[in-house]
């Protein structure tokens, strides 16, 4: 296999292939490392092409890394996919193998009937995997969970109380196995609930009949054809046909675009308009899926403050749990007490139950259509005070409107109108599109004949063309005023007002005399205003825009919006600044941005938003994307990182109350080892389910 090493560390090694694994293939290759002798853990994730392996020695690495490199593979294709019953079978063989009862079943049903000796002996045996994991944590300097959890065990034994020691190596197995399942089943769904839901395709026989049938089923060479309306389920080249392609969910591009024949597309991505046979590519490395996939993986390991703060204070107790227990033994030399001190502790649901609590959080953003990128940002958006709002696009619709024509010179309103939307209409540009649409909506037509020569644009500044044998110029005040040398005064009443109202003003002048003025403006989105004044209720202290517009545009946008603070005429790096000046002030910042030009304010914020229809680096820089590009869900982001938040603290006060009062019961002797070691390990999972319940988005900041 061709791979490579993601992460070492003795004990724990991490490869990935560059390519996906089906899961029947997954579940092989899992099954032939489990066999290699001194690899006491494997994990193979088929959607990453990640193959986890913890060893407890050099030759077993070795092994484990001569066995991968015997194995060949090749990438994922469309023809040697399984069908759709072997799928499912295989998936449920999986899932099944995920639980191991049979040490439960052995312990209630087989041990009774079996000699004391035999029983000892297979206690010994089965103990010795946590005696190595406990004196290689020695080894590596860290006095931690997995030597508390040796040290316990090998007390038992020493009291040659093997029915104690059989139970408490049956539980610490069976709390990894629950531990690991829900993890991985938190894992899947979370990339399934993101992943492109496509299970069935239409495809074109040799005839030109089109067949329905499972995508796993695929033959090479095949066409799959997508129509309009439909998801396309995989990177694809074009073979015949046009369409009109919205890829808004992974370039941010606004409008659909045109492919045909010789072009690409790309999973995830949605026919608008046409019909287009396509031939899926024959590598999936790169596709949409994977960097699901990819994602899915990393955010795994972006652990929040929390996260580390909780694994650090669990490996920080165990050391007082040995003291204590040095502590009883050297008072009352009863062995029994220590053992009871020994098997409470309080790592283990405080490890636990925290990382899961953001998987499932995760989870529930994503269902809900928000997509936080790892427990750091869900920390951030619970703990931010201040929300910092790009203009253009974020508050407003980013779709400016005509609203004003104003005439002079004895132009008439319709004729002003109808020679700005023919020059207007050579461009795509946003401000363009408003005036065509508005003669449109107008019945205006503005195919003119004096219009007798080619339109140029000036970049940044406007229009030049000849209209009726005499230049026209349609653009900025400093193009017309400045560059072109025309005379404004004579309209400066009207400027002055539309300027008032907060609205972009375009020049439009003929022969080097001003003929007219439009006022156009980008309206707020109608929930822009609803959405800040949730945001206040919710205890944001600090709400401010940001926006390049002039002061007077951004005041009268502000006082719609009912934002308190802005600042104008930003530059991108003025943006970025404004955020770490707040953040310098000990604010927690939440920048909400969509532009190219909002990315370095996304970056230093301490958790950028995006809308899924913002621009792709928009949506790579941002922690969380809104994907249902939707203001409200932001509100709910917020409430969804708080009620997350309140699990984790709400697991904490349980974890360690009940296992206080465990311990203090076997300082008295009023547990015995066995009772203590039951009553902490159901503690510990417990806190665990309450973490996977979910119900976080709607549950405020309940537990």
């Amino acid at each position: 296999m061709n791979l490579t090493v993601a992460h070492h560390i003795p004990g724990r090694i991490r490869w990935r292939s560059a390519f996906r694994f089906t899961d029947a293939f997954a579940v092989t290759l899992a099954d032939r490392l489990q066999s290699v002798a001194g690899v006491e853990g494997v994990r193979v994730s088929p959607r990453s092409g990640s193959i986890l392996v913890v060893y407890s020695s050099a030759s077993a690495l070795d092994a484990a890394a001569s066995l991968l490199a015997s194995i060949r593979t090749r990438p994922v294709a469309a023809s040697r996919l399984p069908t759709a019953s072997q799928t499912r079978e295989q998936r449920r063989r999986a899932a099944a193998s995920d639980y191991d009862w049979w040490p439960l079943e052995r312990y209630v049903f087989v041990r009774p009937l079996l000699p004391f000796l035999w029983n000892a002996i297979h206690t010994v045996v089965h103990a010795v995997p946590f005696f190595i994991r406990g004196a290689l944590s020695l080894v590596r300097g860290r006095l931690n969970v997995e030597v508390l959890d040796a040290s316990a065990v090998g007390i038992s034994l020493l009291m040659r109380d093997f029915r104690t020691a059989g139970l408490i190596v049956l539980l610490l197995g069976l709390g990894d196995m629950l531990e690991r399942v829900t993890k991985k089943k938190s894992l899947d769904s979370l990339a399934g609930e993101l992943s492109v839901r496509v299970d069935r395709v239409w495809v074109r026989g040799a005839d030109g009949g089109l067949v329905q049938k499972p995508i796993q089923e695929l033959a090479p060479g095949e066409a799959i054809v997508v129509r309009a309306g439909t998801a396309i389920p995989v990177d694809a080249a074009v073979v015949s046909g046009e369409a009109f392609v919205n890829q808004a969910a992974l370039t941010g591009e606004p409008l659909p675009v045109r492919k045909a024949a010789g072009g690409a597309v790309f999973a995830g991505t949605v026919v608008e308009e046409g019909e287009i046979d396509i031939r899926p590519t024959g590598t999936q490395e790169d596709s949409r899926l994977n960097q699901i996939a990819r994602f899915v993986d990393e955010s795994e390991r972006r652990k929040s403050g929390l996260e580390a703060r909780m694994s650090h204070l669990a490996d920080a107790i165990v050391p007082f749990n040995f003291l204590l227990a040095g502590l009883v033994f050297f008072f009352t030399r009863s062995l029994a007490r220590t053992a009871s001190v020994l098997l409470v502790d309080y790592s283990c649901a405080l490890r636990l139950s925290t990382p899961l609590s953001v998987l499932t959080a995760m989870k529930e953003g994503v269902r809900a259509n928000i997509l936080i990128k790892g427990g750091r940002a869900l920390e951030a958006l619970a703990e931010a005070d201040t929300v910092v709002f790009d203009k253009t696009g974020t508050l407003t619709n980013a779709a400016p409107k005509l609203t004003d024509v104003v005439p002079h010179g004895g132009w008439d309103r319709d004729d002003l109108l109808k020679v700005a939307a023919c020059l207007e209409e050579h461009f795509p540009h946003p401000v363009s599109r408003s005036i065509v649409l508005a003669a449109r909506d107008k019945g205006l037509d503005h195919a003119i004949e004096e219009h007798d020569a080619e339109v140029v644009y000036v970049a940044a500044h406007g229009i030049r063309s000849r209209v009726k044998g005499k230049e026209v110029v349609l653009g900025s005040r400093h193009f017309v005023e400045e560059d072109e040398g025309v005379d404004i005064s004579a309209m400066d009443a009207e400027i002055s007002r539309l300027a008032a109202q907060g609205k972009s003003i375009l020049y439009m002048a003929q022969g080097g005399e001003l003929i007219g003025i439009f006022g156009i403006e980008d309206p707020p989105k109608e929930n822009a205003r609803a959405v800040i004044g949730e945001l206040r209720s919710m205890g944001i202290r600090r709400i401010v825009m940001l926006t390049g517009d002039d002061p007077r545009t951004a005041t009268s946008i502000a006082a719609r919006l009912g934002v308190d603070e802005f600042r104008a005429q930003m530059l991108p790096e003025g943006k970025a600044r404004a955020v770490e000046e707040l953040r310098a002030g000990g604010r927690r910042v939440i920048m909400v941005g969509d532009g190219i030009n909002d990315t370095p304010g996304l970056s230093s914020a301490d958790v950028g938003v995006s809308m899924r229809d913002s621009t792709d680096i928009a949506q790579q820089v941002a922690d969380v994307v809104l994907a249902s590009n939707n203001l409200e869900d932001l509100p709910r982001a917020i409430r969804l990182s708080r009620a997350t938040l309140g699990r984790v603290r709400f697991n904490f006060a349980a974890s360690v109350g009940l296992n206080t009062g465990f311990l203090a019961g076997g300082l008295m002797n009023m547990i015995p080892p066995a009772m203590n070691a039951v009553l902490h390990n159901g503690t510990t999972m417990a806190v665990c389910l309450n973490a996977i319940r979910g119900g976080y988005i709607d549950s405020g900041t309940e537990p």
